[in-house]
């Protein structure tokens, strides 16, 4: 009887009870598309960094993220790397040498981090080869190295010219070798671009002696969500044989900033979520105020005030569901759309987000537990409201309501 009576009440005057459930249902849709918008970007920034080089974890030899020696380098061979890539959500799987050496042209010399890498694995994460601006990519040239731009400006050298590899290879080892630069690459980030050089994992094995071995495995996984499974899984396969680094130990900053940007989005819901409370409080004491005379011939007639705060109440809770349930299916909408068709960033701020090698786009996260959770919270601020109808019928006066 109390459900029928007050599903009757909503629908005596649809205007209110419109206004009363839009007033939720902007409410949730403006806290699902902010939020949205806000982990979508950190999603799409992560994403995007350990896409340029890192990958979201990597495995290392002990100790070798702390001194970055030939000495701590691992041998996986490809039975191994291949059980690594059987791993759910594992994508792809990355090998590296990565050694430093002085690389030398004419009478210039500097000092450059050599990568050597599988060629066609490594474009596949890192697109290595779009980089390119000059020349032609590994693959095309096996005995050859890219050289980044910056450091090619400073040596003075162009493709088709040799320059020299000079350095310390495994187990000190002297590591020397001339090889002709088959291809310039350009990074926007400029610590990259003065000081990289590539070639094949093969010919750089041969070069600093290491005899099959590698630096590290960057694992590549289909979502950060899924990172915590791919690592548990991933810890068990290798054992304490070898370290397993994660992006956020490899890219502190990183984690540091969205840690920081985090907090004063939340910091904005909160204010969003104080704004909607008393949004969806004044609409709520709208109706009840503007109901008295109705209160009060209601409890003239015998009407208990228990009875009657039932029924007030189930009508907030049926405004509740009913503005939550559609804000949260017309988000779901929004955000899929955004998700599919980004918004791009324009004017001054484009370039900021290019020089970090990243697209200058909004990205909207369509995770189902962010839709819940904003529904879930703008649902509790309007059940919290019906309190106020709850005092307002107790305090009634029938009589001054009547005349009022």
């Amino acid at each position: 009887m109390y459900l029928t009576l007050s599903w009757r009440n909503l629908w005596r005057n649809k205007k209110r009870t419109l206004i009363a459930a839009a007033s939720v249902f902007l409410a949730v849709l403006v806290a699902v598309v902010m939020r949205s918008m806000q982990i979508g970007s950190y999603a799409y920034m992560i994403s995007s960094s350990v896409k340029f080089y890192t990958g979201y974890m990597q495995v290392q030899g002990n100790g070798y993220w702390e001194n970055r020696s030939l000495n701590n380098s691992i041998m996986l061979d490809e039975k191994q790397q291949a059980e690594i890539a059987k791993i759910p959500h594992v994508t792809s799987v990355v090998p590296r040498l990565e050694a430093f050496s002085l690389v030398s042209f004419g009478k210039v010399t500097k000092v450059a981090q050599v990568t050597g890498v599988d060629p066609l694995v490594e474009n596949n994460m890192t697109e290595l080869k779009k980089r390119l601006v000059q020349g032609s990519y590994l693959t095309e040239n096996p005995e050859g190295v890219l050289i980044a731009q910056g450091l090619a400006d400073l040596l003075h050298v162009s493709v088709g010219d040799s320059v020299v590899l000079y350095g310390q290879g495994y187990h000190g080892v002297i590591a020397a070798a001339m090889l002709p630069v088959s291809g310039i690459v350009k990074f926007p980030i400029a610590r990259m671009n003065n000081a990289m050089v590539f070639l094949t994992l093969t010919n750089a094995q041969d070069i600093f002696s290491t005899d099959g071995r590698i630096t590290s495995l960057a694992v590549m996984l289909d979502d950060v969500r899924n990172q915590t499974a791919v690592f548990n899984a991933l810890s068990s396969l290798v054992g304490d044989k070898y370290t397993l680094m994660t992006w956020e130990e490899m890219m502190p900053d990183l984690v540091q900033g969205i840690a920081l940007d985090n907090a004063s989005g939340l910091i904005m819901l909160i204010i969003l979520y104080i704004v909607i409370a008393f949004g969806v409080f004044g609409t709520v004491m709208m109706m009840t105020t503007e109901r008295a005379k109705e209160f009060g011939v209601l409890i003239s007639v015998g009407m208990k005030r228990k009875r009657l705060i039932w029924v007030t109440t189930l009508e907030t809770v049926f405004l509740a569901f009913l503005g939550a349930i559609s804000g949260a299916a017309v988000s779901l909408a929004v955000i899929t759309y955004f998700h599919y068709h980004p918004i791009p960033i324009t004017g001054s701020a484009a370039p900021v987000f290019e020089l970090l090698g990243v697209r200058p786009i909004f990205y909207f996260s369509t995770d189902p537990g962010l839709l819940i959770n904003q529904a879930l919270v703008v649902l509790l601020i309007t059940l919290t409201t019906a309190l106020y109808p709850l005092f307002f019928i107790k305090r009634l006066q029938p009589v001054q309501a009547m005349h009022g």
